[in-house]
């Protein structure tokens, strides 16, 4: 369509270089490219297709020296012509009409999606007459264009009866049609607008089910759960040998059940913003030694090997919450033993500097593919399809991890290569001010 602007304008540029030794005639035509590329600027810079439309008609009527212009756009589904821009000054009842396909000078050019110059309109049995009776006007000659948005029509634009009863010309079929290119681009721009915002609110409306799905499941699950792991918990004290296996798996399912639901409820707090950050001093490199003596057993199991580097004689101390990065670290460390079969290795490794300390968690795991990457810190994001995956969970560990991390204005990323491994990091910043400092230089670029 742009395309189609162009040419317009080329070829209405090279007819006035041609005319410029006829005087009158090439003013009038350097006034048509002159108020075509006034409509070019307001194009980029408008973005109300009512009014865009209104001033493309307006000015179709001026270059044209015709006494009205309008825009018509078919309707698939009444299979008519509908008038959707006049100059203000045309009479407002000629918006409510419509004109038929298969008998109107309109209805021509959009199914032949060729121009039509007619002069000599008052006894043309292609005029469509209905039009005039209603408004009370005569139509004498008219000029019309097609609209076309990707090879196909979708409109027409009509310049009707040319001042002092002359005659229209080449130059008045040119001007038009870079006018009619114009308004395509508009139309289209303007449908696409519309169709995203459409999918925009669609987008919200499910974000909004799934949030209040993820709340209510996390608190009506929690009392119940609670019962069953209490009382499960109870009884295993009370069983005899033969069956305490049976009850320790219902305990395992059930404090698997629990941390999904914990999962739950984070997200849930972190999106009706209830989840403070308490910025206190700790030792990071304490915490990586905690969290990897706790997975160890986890680790040992799976015959994983599980080990940490933490600099000697460093504490790496940050100011941070403390409870919110270990969520973040006992996720990624969950996930890096999940996802890494017998035989593997996962080693998580924290350094600091003077501003920032990071944490890395690597694994010889599965690895994600190049395309996943940027999706698996969504939540309910699974890189293996949901029929075929053996690891477990709700997709939620990342996304918790990430939302975690951006609460103190650090970054977390990924970096993987699929049946070699995956590298997750963490980069925090050593005190609260540091952080919000940060974040105010990101948010300025």
């Amino acid at each position: 369509m742009q395309t189609l602007f162009l040419d317009g304008l080329k070829r209405g540029y090279a007819r006035i270089a041609m005319a410029m030794a006829h005087g009158p005639a090439a003013l009038r035509e350097a006034h048509q490219l002159e108020r075509l590329l006034e409509i070019g600027r307001n194009l980029s810079s408008n973005l109300d297709l009512p009014s865009l439309l209104g001033s493309i008609v307006a000015v179709a009527a001026e270059i044209t020296g015709s006494e009205g212009a309008s825009i018509l756009l078919y309707d698939p589904t009444t299979r008519l012509l509908r008038f959707e821009a006049i100059p203000p000054d045309q009479d407002p009842a000629l918006k409510k009409l419509s004109v038929p396909v298969d008998s109107s000078v309109a209805g021509w050019v959009f199914s032949a999606a060729t121009p039509l110059i007619i002069n000599d309109a008052r006894s043309d049995a292609r005029i469509y007459r209905e039009v005039d009776r209603q408004i009370r006007f005569e139509t004498r000659s008219i000029l019309g264009v097609p609209l076309i948005v990707k090879q196909e029509p979708i409109g027409v634009l009509e310049a009707v009866n040319k001042l002092a009863d002359q005659d229209y010309t080449e130059p008045d079929q040119i001007a038009l049609e870079t006018l009619a290119a114009q308004a395509a681009i508009a139309i289209e721009n303007a449908r696409l607008l519309a169709k995203l915002h459409e999918a925009n609110q669609e987008l919200m409306r499910l974000d909004r089910m799934k949030s209040d799905f993820i709340a209510i499941a996390s608190h009506e699950l929690r009392t119940p759960l609670g019962l069953i792991l209490g009382h499960a918990t109870f009884l295993t004290e009370l069983v005899d040998e033969q069956h305490r296996d049976q009850i320790e798996v219902i305990v395992r399912s059930a404090e698997r059940l629990k941390a999904i639901v914990e999962d739950m409820a984070r997200i849930s707090h972190q999106e009706e913003g209830q989840s403070r950050v308490r910025h206190r001093p700790f030792s990071l490199g304490v915490l990586v030694q905690t969290l990897v003596t706790r997975f160890r057993q986890l680790a040992k199991e799976k015959k994983i090997e599980l080990d940490f580097d933490v600099p000697e004689g460093e504490s790496l101390m940050v100011e941070a919450d403390r409870d919110k990065i270990e969520i973040a670290l006992t996720n990624l460390i969950r996930n890096a033993i999940a996802f890494t079969d017998e035989g593997g290795q996962v080693g998580v490794m924290a350094e600091g500097s003077e501003d920032y300390v990071k944490v890395f968690v690597a694994d010889s795991g599965i690895g994600i593919p190049a395309g996943d990457i940027d999706r698996v810190f969504q939540r309910f994001f699974q890189v293996e399809s949901h029929l075929t995956r053996k690891h477990g969970g709700m997709g939620l560990g990342l996304s918790i991890a990430k939302a975690m991390v951006e609460m103190h204005h650090g970054q977390i990323w990924c970096e993987s290569k699929v049946g070699v491994g995956s590298l997750f990091c963490i980069m925090l910043p050593v005190t609260a001010a540091k952080g919000e400092a940060a974040s105010k230089v990101f948010s300025s670029v």
